[in-house]
């Protein structure tokens, strides 16, 4: 079937048209980056031109699958034309492929880059007059009211000299080269005094010469200030969204700072313009985009006054808890859960030494996990006591995470970063279903945490074992950890060490809990970090002997599960062993004999020479005798069938 191409259409791009959307066929394609930066560089012809595009990076897959290949006949859907290096180059935002592999169509020739405005120019024009149509064509004026203006001015060859003769000479200019009627100039793209063209997120891209994006700010970060070897500093970020959903960051530095930090607010709409385009920082910015906006002295600013409706206030793109179980460490993500314990707010000193609060609560979902969430520094006092006061009075909210943090310590867990933000009961969809959820069953459906390294699988599959199976089954000895829960009662607890000195100092969103070493009477030094504090910390390393009706064994309890089997935090029950040992022995006899359900991990582990099958205590819960009851009813059920 014989394709035809747009006529005209390479012309038409480098003269200003966007919305032509024109059918063009790829003569070549050429990888030009083979880093994480990879880009492809296409030629394009409309049988009679060619001319180097630049393929935005989303659409690199056409090209990696084959859809886009040397010899496909393609129809532009939005596109622009730049000046890059005084070359103009059109860069691709969206395409559609129309014919996957065609025969070459027509002879084109690469289009000048000499003869961008010139080829424009009316052949009687001389080269003075050229020059001058050229500045103004460039400045944004139209090519036919230049060549009129140009008529006064304008010397046939033949009436050079003859000056008089010349102010009554009207020279027959040919028309310039107007695109055809589908290719208007829909709008100045190079440097010029008229307002840039308003372009969707998605479509930012190095290569623009001038832009503008209209969008409403969902995030502002803090005003940090910093050192370096270029002196001091400051700088602030802010994340944007747009009408399509298109989402970018942008960042100030100095100077900048002081114009924008005060009249950026979360939730209000911008229209701004006049930033360069870098690469976007993985390790800091979670947003979908691989740019980020870095604003400079001559951009610009605007707060809308009117709202925008087709703006949304926020997005959201929630996984579910059980999700976070193979989330990889790191990771930012956004979820949403009911809000079912709040832990109080406690003092963290930090490895720089200043002082931060924190605060552990647990979202539980309909996907049957339950998750902790840590909030950090003013989160704790902010949002956290009002979760704390709600729970309190009996309502359980429901909470939204917007880019919280993975973290694989002892388990899955979330927590804040500073762009991290959190919306208690919003009025979203997924709020709504959420709370129906809880509300008509949800809160008393069983769940397992992926918290403090809870076995994999939930409540309704897990593995209930005797004290005499983990030595008869062998459990512990393959590769993996075996995770199994056991009914059993605490017999004996260990007292000469049952907690240790640790290092109270965070490293990044953790506790570093290192063994720490006393210096003098008053200090303390943690090898891991290099420093010394007044006070350090104290954390449970219980050995503990637990039995059942089958036999009996010991485990090691460490910091959660310690408190639970203990009711004690391990620097109280210290502080109590210094001041009376007697009061301190009695308060341990009183904890034996409880019965508890015990998730335990067990794995063989090699001391010196020595394989040892080790077993901790993942989470040590009281027993329910209901739940008990219900449980024991439900296998005289199955036996009984």
């Amino acid at each position: 079937m014989p394709v035809s191409l747009t006529p005209g259409a390479i012309a038409a791009i480098r003269g200003g048209d966007v919305d032509a959307k024109p059918l063009v066929q790829v003569v070549d394609v050429e990888l030009i980056g083979r880093s994480a930066q990879e880009r492809y560089r296409l030629l394009l012809s409309d049988a009679a031109s060619s001319q180097h595009a630049m393929l935005a990076t989303q659409l690199n897959g056409l090209v990696r699958s084959g859809r886009v290949r040397k010899g496909s006949v393609v129809q532009l859907i939005d596109y622009i034309c730049s000046t890059v290096q005084n070359r103009r180059i059109i860069v691709v935002l969206n395409m559609e492929t129309i014919i996957p592999d065609c025969e070459m169509i027509g002879n084109p020739k690469m289009y000048p880059e000499t003869d961008t405005v010139a080829q424009k120019v009316p052949p009687n024009i001389n080269s003075g007059n050229a020059q001058r149509f050229n500045n103004d064509n460039i400045n944004g004026r139209n090519p036919v009211q230049n060549a009129q203006n140009f008529q006064s001015s304008v010397q046939p060859p033949h009436q050079a000299n003859n000056m008089q003769n010349m102010q009554s000479f009207q020279p027959a200019v040919q028309p310039p080269y107007q695109p055809p009627p589908n290719y208007r100039n829909r709008g100045p793209i190079m440097k010029n005094e008229a307002p840039a063209r308003i372009i969707p997120i998605a479509a930012l891209n190095p290569y623009q010469g001038r832009w503008a994006i209209k969008a409403r700010v969902t995030a502002k970060g803090d005003l940090r200030r910093y050192n370096n070897a270029r002196g001091d500093g400051k700088v602030f970020s802010f994340d944007l969204l747009d009408s399509d959903g298109g989402e970018i960051r942008v960042t100030c530095f100095n100077a900048v700072v002081d114009r924008f930090y005060d009249i950026i607010e979360v939730g209000k709409v911008y229209l701004i313009s006049k930033g360069s385009l870098k690469p976007a920082q993985k390790n800091f910015n979670h947003l979908k985009n691989e740019w980020e906006i870095f604003l400079e002295a001559t951009s610009t600013v605007d707060v809308c006054p009117e709202e925008d409706a087709s703006i949304p206030q926020q997005q959201f793109s929630f996984r579910p808890i059980s999700d976070i179980e193979t989330a990889e460490n790191n990771s930012i993500l956004d979820v949403i859960g009911v809000v079912v314990s709040v832990n109080p707010s406690v003092p963290i000193l930090r490895k720089n030494g200043m002082e931060t609060q924190r605060r552990i609560l647990n979202l539980k979902d309909g996907s049957g996990r339950t998750v902790e969430l840590t909030l950090w520094g003013d989160f704790c006092n902010r949002e956290g006591q009002k979760l704390q006061e709600m729970i309190d009075s009996g309502f359980f909210p429901v909470l939204a995470v917007k880019a919280g943090k993975v973290s694989d310590f002892s388990g899955k867990s979330i927590g804040t970063i500073s762009s991290t933000q959190l919306f208690i009961n919003p009025d979203i969809p997924e709020a709504c279903s959420l709370r129906s959820w809880f509300d008509f069953g949800g809160k008393d459906a069983a769940s397992l945490s992926i918290s403090r390294e809870i076995m994999p699988g939930g409540s309704k599959n897990e593995i209930r074992k005797t004290v005499s199976q983990i030595k008869e089954e062998g459990l512990g000895r393959s590769d993996k950890p075996d995770w199994i829960t056991v009914k059993a009662t605490v017999s004996f607890i260990k007292t000469d060490t049952f907690c240790y000195t640790a290092c109270p100092l965070m490293i990044g969103d953790r506790q570093c809990n290192k063994k720490v070493m006393r210096l003098g009477n008053t200090r303390w030094l943690c090898d891991r970090c290099n420093q010394e504090f007044e006070e350090c910390d104290y954390r449970y390393l219980l050995q503990v002997q637990i039995q059942d009706h089958t036999g009996l064994t010991w485990v090691t309890a460490f910091q959660e599960s310690g408190e639970e089997i203990l009711g004690f935090s391990a620097k109280e029950l210290f502080m109590l062993k210094e001041q009376d040992d007697e009061r301190f022995a009695e308060t341990v006899r009183s904890k034996l004999f409880y019965q508890f359900l015990f998730r335990l991990k067990i794995k063989e582990e090699t001391y010196g020479d020595e394989q040892r099958v080790k077993i901790t205590v993942v989470k040590a819960d009281k027993a329910n005798y209901s739940s008990e009851s219900q449980y024991m009813l439900d296998l005289i059920s199955k036996v009984s069938r």
